[in-house]
C-alpha cells in the first residue's frame, strides 16, 4: 500500500513538473511590431489636437509614448535597416538589399537581423505588409521575385496580399480600386474615393494581419514575433472619403517656418511629392492647395489609425494581448510645408521626428509621456530585455526599459541620423549637422527660431563637442564625414 502511495505521489509530482515546464515554455511574451510609413507625430496623443487617431491614442494611454523619438535616417530603406538590424548602415533605400547580397556572397561578418535573432531564440516570425523597404520583402522589377529576398533568414513567413493592385510595387504606390503608379505625373498626389477600407491596399494588408494573429495565437508552444507594416500615409495620399470628411471645416494651424532656408542647409526640393499630378499647383505658393494636401495627409493618418485599431482589437479578441509586447513605430517624419519642403529626406527635425509607443504585459506606467531623447537604434535591445533574451553585442542601441519604468528619467540620450552627404546629432537643446566637406550647421532647439538660424560660429566649443560625439558614434573624421 505504501509503495502504491509513493508511486501515485511520484506520478503526481512528475505531472506537476511537466505542467510547470509547459507554463515556462509559453511564458515568453509575444511581440507585435506595427510599422507605419511616413508618419510624423501628427497624432492627438503627440500634440496634434485636430487629428482623429483614437486607436493609436488608446495604445498611448495604455503604454508609454516617446515624444522625442528620432529615426536614424530620413528615408524608408535606411531607417528600417536600423530598426531591423540594430545597427547604423547605408543611407540608401537599398540598404537591406545590400546586406542581403553580402549574405548571398558568403560574407560571414554580417550579423543576424532582429527577427532572425528572435527566430533563433524560439520565436515564430511573420511579417505582413511593408516592414522592410519593399512590401513583402522581395526584389525584382515588380518586387515579387522570390529568388531575391530582402532579409534572408528573418521570417518564417513574409506576406503581402496584393489584391487588385497586381504586385507589391503596385500596392506600395496604389490608389483606390487597383490603380497603380506607372507614370508618376499621371497619378494624382491625393485622392478620397467613396468606399470601405478595402478599396485601398492597407485594407488587404490588415485583413491578412488579422488572419496571422488568429493563427499565431493558437500556437501554445512558441511565442510569435509579428510585424505589420501599414503603408499610408505614404504618397500618394489616398484614403476612403469618410476619413477625409473628418477634416471638413477643421481649422489648420499655420505652417511653422514655411520659408526656404538661406545658405547651405539640408533642404531639398520635394522631388517625390512634386512628380505627382498636382493640377499645376504648388503648395509653397498656393495656400489653399497646401491646406488640401494637409487634409489629405490627415485623412491618410486616420485611415492608418483605423487599421491599427483592427489589429489591436483582434489581438485582444484572441486573448493574446495579455502576453504580447506592442511597439508602434513611425519609420520617419514628413514635412508638411516646414522649410518649404513637402516630403522627407532632409535632416531637419520634421524628417527625423516620428512617434513611438510601447506597451508590455505587467508594465506599471500607463498613459505616460517621456521627453527623453531616444532613437530607433534602441528598439532591438529594448525588445531583448523585455522578453528576457540576451541582447547581442553587435546591437548598437541602448535598452529603454529604464525609461519605460521611469518616464520622467533625465537620462541623457543622443540621437544621430544621416543621409549620403550629411550627418546630424540631436541633444536635448541643440541639433548639429556636419556636412561631408566639413561645413557645420548648429541650431538651438529651445528657441522660437529653431532650425532656421545657424549659430555654429557663435558656439565653437559646443560644435567641437558635438562633432566628437558624432565621431564616437559613427566614425567621422574631425572635419567631415
Amino acid at each position: 500500500m505504501k509503495t502504491n502511495y509513493l508511486l501515485v505521489l511520484l506520478v503526481f509530482c512528475s505531472l506537476l513538473l511537466f505542467q510547470c515546464s509547459e507554463s515556462v515554455k509559453t511564458e515568453k511574451p509575444n511581440i507585435l511590431l506595427i510599422c507605419i510609413d511616413d508618419l510624423r507625430p501628427e497624432l492627438k496623443s503627440f500634440g496634434a489636437d485636430y487629428i482623429v487617431s483614437p486607436n493609436i491614442d488608446a495604445l498611448a494611454k495604455n503604454g508609454v509614448s516617446f515624444q522625442k523619438h528620432f529615426v536614424n535616417a530620413p528615408s524608408c530603406g535606411p531607417s528600417r535597416y536600423t530598426l531591423l538590424t540594430g545597427q547604423y548602415g547605408s543611407a540608401n533605400n537599398d540598404a537591406l538589399f545590400r546586406r542581403s547580397y553580402q549574405i548571398s556572397a558568403g560574407d560571414k561578418s554580417v550579423n543576424p537581423s532582429m527577427p532572425e535573432w528572435f527566430r533563433t531564440h524560439g520565436y515564430t516570425t511573420v511579417s505582413v505588409g511593408k516592414v522592410s523597404h519593399h512590401p513583402g520583402g522581395r526584389g525584382g522589377e515588380n518586387w515579387n521575385d522570390s529568388t531575391i529576398i530582402e532579409m534572408p533568414n528573418a521570417w518564417d513567413k513574409h506576406l503581402l496580399p496584393v489584391s487588385e493592385w497586381q504586385h507589391p510595387r503596385g500596392v506600395m504606390h496604389g490608389l483606390a480600386h487597383g490603380e497603380i503608379r506607372e507614370i508618376a505625373n499621371e497619378m494624382d498626389v491625393f485622392q478620397s474615393a467613396e468606399g470601405d477600407d478595402n478599396i485601398y491596399p492597407d485594407g488587404a494588408i490588415t485583413d491578412e494581419a488579422l488572419n496571422q494573429i488568429r493563427v499565431l495565437s493558437e500556437d501554445k508552444e512558441k511565442p510569435f514575433f509579428l510585424a505589420v507594416g501599414i503603408i499610408k500615409p505614404h504618397l500618394p495620399f489616398g484614403a476612403p472619403k469618410k476619413y477625409y470628411d473628418l477634416y471638413e471645416g477643421v481649422k489648420l494651424l499655420e505652417i511653422k517656418h514655411p520659408q526656404k532656408p538661406e545658405g547651405i542647409t539640408t533642404w531639398h526640393a520635394s522631388g517625390e511629392f512634386m512628380k505627382y499630378n498636382r493640377w499645376g499647383k504648388d503648395p509653397n505658393t498656393d495656400a489653399e492647395f497646401a491646406k488640401e494636401v494637409r487634409r489629405h495627409y490627415a485623412a491618410s493618418v486616420s485611415y492608418a489609425d483605423a487599421q491599427v485599431g483592427k489589429v489591436l482589437a483582434e489581438l485582444k479578441r484572441t486573448g493574446a494581448d495579455k502576453n504580447t509586447i506592442v511597439l508602434l513605430w513611425g519609420d520617419h517624419g514628413w514635412h508638411l510645408g516646414e522649410h518649404a519642403i513637402w516630403g522627407k529626406h532632409s535632416l531637419f527635425e520634421e524628417s527625423l521626428h516620428s512617434p513611438m509607443i510601447i506597451h508590455y504585459p505587467g508594465m506599471k506606467q500607463h498613459g505616460q509621456k517621456t521627453n527623453t531623447i531616444v532613437e530607433t537604434l534602441d528598439v532591438f535591445p529594448t525588445l531583448c530585455e523585455l522578453t528576457g533574451i540576451e541582447a547581442p553585442e553587435f546591437a548598437q542601441g541602448t535598452s529603454l526599459l529604464e525609461i519605460l519604468e521611469n518616464p520622467n528619467s533625465k537620462k541623457d540620450h543622443l540621437a544621430v541620423a544621416y543621409n549620403s552627404n550629411v550627418a546630424t546629432i540631436r541633444t536635448t537643446t541643440h541639433r548639429l549637422l556636419l556636412h561631408k566637406n566639413g561645413f557645420v550647421e548648429l541650431y538651438d532647439s529651445t528657441t522660437e527660431a529653431g532650425e532656421t538660424k545657424n549659430i555654429a560660429d557663435q558656439y565653437p566649443e559646443l560644435v567641437g563637442e558635438l562633432k566628437q560625439a558624432l565621431k564616437a558614434k559613427l566614425g567621422f573624421t574631425e572635419d567631415g564625414i
